[in-house]
């Protein structure tokens, strides 16, 4: 990413504080000017010191020399603090507007994203959020570095470069060539540190995913004893982390060193250049110190560029990130604009196929049925597709190719949020968010009212538990067993009360009486809705209006419970090995016996 493409991107940020920018760039100004008293009051002084030096009152003269110089020296000082002050204080105040802008509009614009966004590799959670992290990080220092360091910088610089030609066009000359010198130097570097950085970028990326990873699957690592084998992993990543982190210091040890030399040798041409002009007569003696004053206020900036120069280069880089995903308008759900106040629920899939993101083909030529005010069950081993279909209904995704019709109309054509507010998804693992129990409940209706509230987890058989516990429904819910938080998603569907309901394997983190009474629950709100429910629990599918046993993607038997039995195929084979896995015939036996 260029430096323009940088700012073209930075500029609706700043532009809502533009005030900001112009209080600051008055200040800077009138520092700039303030900047160069130092090099004037040196000059007066040395050459007044030198006329008086040989009169007889030489020291009351100088006490009154001095005197003047105090005072102007002060109220310089006393206008610095205040022009150093604002600079700081509207440099600050702007990079933390724009670090809240950032972040809030990154927020904003994920959160429209489709899910195969978050579904690729290249964007898991850790990586995502270090981009986002140090994209932030290194662009709002950028624009605080900008207003509080670099723009004061060059503004004394080309303010000092100017009093330089003014005074002796020569000297200036030295001045001005030295600069571009240093700045091709500085371009130099950047260019042999672009790649370090760049690599350090994924290697830091990497090492948050990494520390995730780990943090996820502590119970896995320590039931395999498999410590050992996660630390050489992280070593090897830190080792390689910390090669790319030496390799680019001394890259910049070594172009430091040789800017330092080019601004040394600058300072020595204008020492003999000002002291030739002395001597011949064309210049006081107070000027050598005037012109290297100046010089310094001139590559003040040279000696910062380097870090300046870093610090951009951050930003382009991690920018880059960053502005890759606020950026990803592609990604954006597409929403239509039907709303159907009578929705009914019918569903019909017409030769659908779909492919995830990552190229894995999950569906082949799906042709479907879901009738509304049925339940509709779909079966299948592992990776058979069922999911995927929820997935495709609730416009997670869009079919690679073929169409679904929900009533007749196009589901691509429906108003997304409309039709999310109509379904209500029940999964395996459902999220828990940081919050209360009560909180986690009213996700379902944000308005719902305590009673409302506690309805629903009486429904969901959860109400019993959450009042034994000391702070009841304020209770935080991510300190809930796993199944007593799939309890609290099943409660905040039934808040909701739509009229489709998607159901994952909803009983599948509950023990068998919890089973027994979420079923009682889920078949009371399942009268007159429409009910599209995966699980590999028979007593969840037999009493389905129609099964759709699935196999690679493919419907394989179609029908009711009996219907589909009779196949012979894969759904007699599940339920079978269903009933084996059940004991059936000593269950059966236990109750002839009882």
């Amino acid at each position: 990413m260029q430096v323009t493409t940088l700012f073209t991107h930075l500029r609706p940020y700043v532009k809502p504080y533009r005030k900001l920018v112009i209080g600051t760039l008055l200040l800077t100004f009138v520092g700039s000017l303030t900047a160069q008293i130092n090099a004037w009051i040196l000059r007066y002084t040395v050459d007044e010191i030198t006329l008086i030096s040989a009169k007889p009152n030489a020291l009351q003269l100088g006490l009154k020399l001095l005197l003047f110089i105090s005072i102007v020296l002060i109220l310089k000082e006393i206008l610095n603090a205040f022009i150093t002050f604002g600079q700081k204080y509207y440099g600050e105040k702007l990079r933390i507007y724009i670090s809240k802008d950032l972040a809030q509009s990154i927020v904003d614009k994920i959160l429209t994203y489709k899910l195969s966004f978050f579904t690729d590799n290249d964007n898991e959670a850790g990586r995502l959020q270090t981009r986002i992290d140090r994209g932030i990080e290194s662009l709002t220092r950028l624009v605080q570095n900008f207003f509080i360091d670099i723009l004061p910088l060059f503004a004394n610089a080309f303010v000092a470069l100017f009093f330089m030609f003014q005074a002796n066009f020569y000297v200036g000359l030295v001045g001005l060539c030295i600069v571009p010198i240093y700045f091709i130097v500085t371009k130099k570097q950047a260019e042999k540190l672009s790649g370090w950085r760049r690599n350090l970028r994924g290697f830091r990326e990497s090492k948050s995913q990494g520390i995730i990873s780990i943090i996820d699957a502590i119970t896995v690592i320590k039931s395999f004893n498999r410590e050992q084998i996660e630390s050489e992993k992280q070593r090897n990543l830190q080792n390689e982390l910390t090669n790319n982190q030496l390799q680019t210091r001394k890259t910049s040890f070594f172009f430091d060193g040789l800017k330092s030399f080019i601004e040394q040798f600058g300072i020595v041409i204008i020492i003999i250049l000002t002291a030739y002009f002395v001597l011949n007569g064309s210049m006081s003696i107070g000027s050598i110190m005037f012109h290297i004053l100046l010089f310094n206020n001139v590559s003040a900036p040279i000696r910062q560029l380097h870090r300046i120069y870093d610090e951009m280069n951050d930003a382009m880089i991690y920018s880059e990130s960053y502005f890759e995903i606020i950026n990803a308008e592609e990604q954006t759900e597409k929403s239509g604009s039907f709303k159907n106040e009578s929705l009914k629920g019918n569903f019909e899939l017409k030769d659908v196929s779909f492919a995830y993101p990552n190229g894995t083909k999950a569906l082949f030529n799906i042709n479907m049925n879901i009738q509304a005010n049925k339940i509709t069950a779909l079966v299948g081993l592992s990776g058979a597709g069922k999911s995927t279909i929820i997935n495709l209904l609730d416009k997670f995704y869009t079919p690679s190719s073929g169409e679904i019709l929900l009533d007749d109309i196009p589901l691509n054509d429906y108003d997304t949020h409309f039709l999310r507010e109509n379904i209500g998804l029940v999964l395996q693992k459902n999220h828990i968010f940081n919050g209360s129990i009560a909180e986690n409940i009213r996700y379902g209706k944000t308005n719902a009212t305590d009673e409302e509230v506690i309805e629903a987890a009486k429904k969901a058989y959860i109400h019993e538990q959450i009042i034994k516990l000391p702070n009841q429904y304020d209770t935080k819910a991510t300190a809930l067993s796993g199944g007593q938080q799939q309890r609290i998603a099943i409660a905040r569907m039934f808040l909701k009360n739509p009229p489709i309901i998607f159901l994952d394997e909803p009983t599948a983190s509950l023990d068998a009486i919890a089973t027994e009474q979420i079923k009682n629950s889920l078949d009371a709100i399942k009268k007159n809705r429409t009910v599209v429910i995966i699980s590999h629990s028979i007593s969840q599918i037999i009493d389905a209006d129609i099964i759709y046993a699935m196999k690679e993607g493919k419907i394989a038997e179609a029908g009711t419970h009996e219907e589909a039995y009779k196949q012979n195929g894969v759904y007699k084979e599940i339920f079978d090995a269903s009933a084996r896995s059940l004991n059936i015939e000593k269950i059966a036996k236990t109750y002839e016996d009882d």
